[in-house]
């Protein structure tokens, strides 16, 4: 199985935050969407970075006083901007990226979520998690083949 596999289910949606940003937004956009990565855009819409929950938490405890921003007041909760908490050295992958390679390359970098590139461009995102239950769907599958094929041999 191919990282472009898991793309063909999950899609090539990527939600992203530009580098001007503070790190308030990226927790709204963050929770929004229930996911755990952000891909940072800089001028022209390219890649600068990715900022994940790992990064928030980092910069918040050690710059932030506190971290909510309420609409009520002029002040910001945490006055750090995305561009000085994202990574900016992204490991990525590729579409024909077998998923073993994947896991081991998140795994070896202490990642828990991967760019998709293709011809230079974002083509989508996949998380640890998403890589596990490939596995498992996987597993599942060839189970059930090799059970099919005792049974039916069997009879």
């Amino acid at each position: 199985m191919l990282i472009k596999d898991i793309l063909r289910e999950k899609g090539e949606k990527v939600v992203t935050i530009g580098t001007g940003h503070t790190i308030n937004e990226a927790i709204r956009r963050l929770n929004q969407h229930r996911i755990g990565a952000l891909m940072v855009t800089g001028q022209d819409d390219e890649i600068a970075g990715i900022i994940t929950e790992r990064d928030i938490l980092t910069v918040c405890g050690e710059h932030c006083s506190r971290v909510d921003e309420s609409p009520e007041t002029s002040q910001t909760g945490c006055p750090v901007l995305v561009k000085d908490a994202m990574t900016r050295d992204i490991v990525i992958g590729v579409p024909d990226d077998d998923l073993n390679y994947a896991m081991g390359i998140m795994t070896k970098n202490r990642i828990r979520h991967l760019p998709v590139m293709k011809d230079g461009r974002l083509a989508g995102i996949i998380s640890i998690g998403d890589l596990v239950n490939a596995h498992f769907e996987e597993k599942v599958l060839e189970n059930r083949t090799l059970r099919d094929y005792i049974h039916g041999s069997a009879q």
